[in-house]
Order: C-alpha cells, then sequence, then structure tokens
C-alpha cells in the first residue's frame, strides 16, 4: 500500500511562513502556501512546494477568509493546516471548521482556544486550577457604573481590559474615579474595533511590573513540558521590542515556582500543542498569570536558541500524533539569548509604519547569531501586514558577551530603501537600566516620555 506523506498548508505570510516551510523541508513534508495578491512577488511564495492565491492585499480578503483557506487546503489535497502567529492562529472557529473539514489545525483544540482566548474566562480557569491570578473583577464589567463599583473595592489605579484579544488593544490605565467612565468607553470602543467584542474586565494595576513568559509543548498522550522563560518586558504601547533569556529578574528557585506553576495552567485547560504562559511578576516576587498564548511566539526563536530545540519541527511532528521528543528532565539551557525585532517603521515620526521597496539587504553573520526573516534586495513591504522584517537573535555565553553580539549584529545589518527601528534598538542595548539587567514594563515609555530614547 502508497504511504501517504501529510502536505501542510501554511495560512500565514512572511517570516514564519519562511520558518514553517523550512520545518517542513527537513521531515519531507511537502507544503502548500496561501498568498495574498500583494504577497505575490514573497520569499515563501517562492519557497514553497505550492503556492495558492487566496485573494487582494488586505488580510480580510486574503488571510482572514476562512472559506477561501480551506478551499485551498482541498485543492491541494492538505492534510494539515498550520496557523503561525496572528491572523486565525488564535481563532477558535477556525479551529472547528478544519474539524470538521478533516484537516489538522496545527495548535490546541478549539475549546482551549475559546477559553484562553476570553481573558476573563481564563482568569477564572486560572482561579479554579490554583494559579495566581492579578486581583480584579469576578468576570466581565458590563458598564461604567459596575467597573465604579470594582475600582472601589480594588483601589485605584485599575487596568481595563478587553475580555478578547491581545497585543494591547482595548487596554487602559484608570487613575481617578473622574475619568473612569470616559476611560471605559474609550477602551470598550477599541476593542470592539479589533475584536468584534466590546467586554472588558478589570484588575489591579500593577505598578513597575516585569513580563515573563514560559514556552510550554503538549502533545496528544498526555506529556508536557515547559522549555523555560523569556523576559518581554521591553515594550512600548504594549508591544514587544526585545526579547531575552533568561529573564535577568528571576532566581533559580523562582523560575522553578514559575515553571512549574505554567503547566498547572495548561493542564487545567488539558492543552495540546506549543503554548505560552504569561505572567506578570512585582518587585516583590509576587507573580500573577496574565494569559495564555495558545499558538506559536513570535519570540519563539529564542527559546529555541537557549534550549537547542526546534519548536516548529515539534509542532508539527505532535500534530500528526507523535509523542514528544524530550522531557522535562531533558531540557537543558546554555547562555543567554537576545532577540531584537527589526521593523519598517520611522522612531522619530512616532513610530510610523514605512512600507516601500527594500533596495539593498545584507543580514549579520558571525558566531551566535541568527536572522530569521523573509527579506531580499528588491522587494516590496506592502502596506497591508505588521511591519516586522526581522527577528535578529544572538546567543552568547554570557548577557554580556549576549549584548555585544547584539549590538555587532545591529551595526552589521543592512536595510536601504526604507525606514528601520535600527537605531533605536541599538539605543535600547545601550540604556543603563537594561544593561543592568534592572528594567520593567514601564521602562522604555519613561524614557521616551523624558526625551532620554
Amino acid at each position: 500500500m502508497e504511504t501517504i506523506i501529510p502536505k501542510i498548508l501554511i495560512a500565514n505570510r512572511g517570516e514564519i511562513a519562511v520558518r514553517i516551510i523550512r520545518a517542513c523541508r527537513e521531515l519531507g513534508l511537502p507544503s502548500v502556501l496561501v498568498f495574498s495578491e500583494a504577497d505575490r512577488e514573497s520569499l515563501p511564495v517562492k519557497m514553497a512546494d505550492e503556492a495558492i492565491c487566496i485573494g487582494r492585499g488586505p488580510a480580510s480578503e486574503s488571510y482572514l477568509k476562512i472559506e477561501r483557506i480551506i478551499a485551498a487546503a482541498e485543492l491541494s489535497r492538505a492534510s494539515a493546516i498550520h496557523p503561525g502567529y496572528g491572523f486565525l492562529s488564535e481563532n477558535a472557529h477556525f479551529a472547528e471548521v478544519c474539524d470538521e473539514c478533516n484537516l489538522i489545525f496545527i495548535g490546541p483544540n478549539a475549546r482551549s482556544i475559546r477559553t484562553l482566548g476570553n481573558k476573563s474566562a481564563a482568569r477564572t480557569a486560572m482561579l479554579e486550577a490554583g494559579v495566581p491570578i492579578v486581583p480584579g473583577s469576578d468576570g466581565p464589567v458590563l458598564s461604567s457604573v459596575e467597573a465604579c463599583k470594582w475600582a472601589e473595592r480594588l483601589g485605584y489605579p485599575v487596568m481595563l481590559k478587553a475580555a478578547s484579544g491581545g497585543g494591547g488593544k482595548g487596554m487602559r490605565i484608570v487613575w481617578t474615579p473622574d475619568e473612569l467612565e470616559k476611560v471605559f468607553q474609550l477602551a470598550s470602543q477599541e476593542a470592539t474595533r479589533a475584536f468584534s467584542d466590546g467586554t472588558l474586565y478589570m484588575e489591579r494595576y500593577l505598578s513597575q511590573p516585569r513580563h515573563v513568559e514560559f514556552q510550554l509543548m503538549a502533545d496528544h498522550h498526555g506529556n508536557i513540558v515547559h522549555l523555560g522563560d523569556r523576559d518581554c518586558s521591553l515594550q512600548r504601547r504594549h508591544q514587544k521590542l526585545l526579547e531575552e533569556t533568561p529573564s535577568p529578574g528571576l532566581s533559580p528557585e523562582l523560575r522553578q515556582k514559575m515553571g512549574e506553576t505554567a503547566i498547572q495552567a495548561a493542564k487545567a485547560v488539558s492543552y495540546i500543542g506549543a503554548g505560552t504562559v504569561e505572567f506578570l511578576l512585582n518587585s516583590e516576587g509576587e507573580f500573577f498569570f496574565m494569559e495564555m498564548n495558545t499558538r506559536l511566539q513570535v519570540e519563539h526563536g529564542v527559546t529555541e536558541m537557549l534550549t537547542g530545540t526546534d519548536l516548529v519541527r515539534e509542532q508539527l511532528l505532535t500534530a500528526l500524533g507523535n509523542r514528544l521528543s524530550w522531557r522535562q528532565k531533558n531540557i537543558r539551557s546554555q547562555g543567554h539569548v537576545l532577540e531584537i525585532r527589526i521593523n519598517a517603521e520611522d522612531p522619530a515620526r512616532n513610530f510610523l509604519p514605512c512600507p516601500g521597496r527594500v533596495q539593498n539587504y545584507l543580514p549579520p553573520g558571525g558566531p551566535g547569531i541568527r536572522v530569521d526573516s523573509h527579506l531580499y534586495s528588491g522587494y516590496v513591504i506592502p502596506p497591508y501586514y505588521d511591519s516586522m522584517l526581522a527577528k535578529i537573535i544572538v546567543q552568547g555565553a554570557s548577557r554580556e558577551q549576549a549584548i555585544a553580539r547584539a549590538r555587532g549584529a545591529l551595526q552589521e545589518l543592512v536595510i536601504e530603501g526604507v525606514t528601520t527601528n535600527r537605531d533605536f534598538a541599538l539605543q535600547l542595548l545601550s540604556m543603563p537600566d537594561f544593561v543592568s539587567g534592572n528594567y520593567h514594563s514601564s521602562t522604555v515609555e519613561e524614557k521616551i516620555k523624558a526625551g532620554e530614547l
């Protein structure tokens, strides 16, 4: 009987599509890529075994069209769909449709996505599982009057957050009772625009916390491991700028406790696949569950370099029914790793996106340097999508060496024709608070406001 090799459809674009294609090649799995008209000349289209156009440039007319992606899977006879990150990667309905069409969704099941995708429901699930959460409302806050009652109970300042979605959308700090009604309406409106759901919940605002996350991987046989932490505290408007591992803010004892708690959180929702549990850590060493991302993270390469693992390969294998390649005792860390996100944006103009043609591209190289990118000289950056161009990932024997290598890599990087945040990233690497490891999630905003960045 002829052996049928599974074909993987990639429902994404850019560097993550390139990353998945490479993992498929290594495993001998055919790949088919869906793409928009704006991405016709993109690198992943050139690399994939097959490529099918599913619509015009805007994501709403292509990468978010479930029926067109499913049609492409049927046309190409794909067996599984990898959603990458962003777009439909955390869409429970998409996972359900894949299941109904006998397509393997390379990610958790729809029930887990739905529970964890609603931040209010996730808080409830974690509370029941004994996972520490930030004090807050015991469910959605449906009006500004109800929000006022919760704020008085929790104490100002408080944080309003969108129950659906993430990325800082629908998130607002409320400092005083006088501004609560106005801020409530603004947060709800923004959440509605971003996620078609204006529902909010409330938490006590934690001043100057660190943002630390733990990478998890689970198979269909009950095995689950964590692969260490990543510190994502350097952010602007709740968008990550730089990640590092291990976090300079964790002791070995705290790291072990947080890792065990992350696994506890995933088991509470019977999690399968790659996922990330995100915590807020205060200056007293207390940590609280913030959310769980039910997909591969942008910064997964940081963990891969530290542990010598391949998370995308493992995603593919476990989705196809294989057991995890490792046990917790097999996970080993080596040195220190940083990731810097290079975006087509202008920091001098409030980080305005800068699409256009890349005239010349030269990535850095050398020991301990990895570049994940979809760029090439002559590539035209479309205006429709996220502005990230490349991830510069560096490893050193020590944190000091990793920082030095990161600076050298950025100085060596050449992207001509469009404005990027490269020089701003170099400033981040030289910032005294970062060099000392003594930073938090508000550090960058504070430095920008003070004119120091």
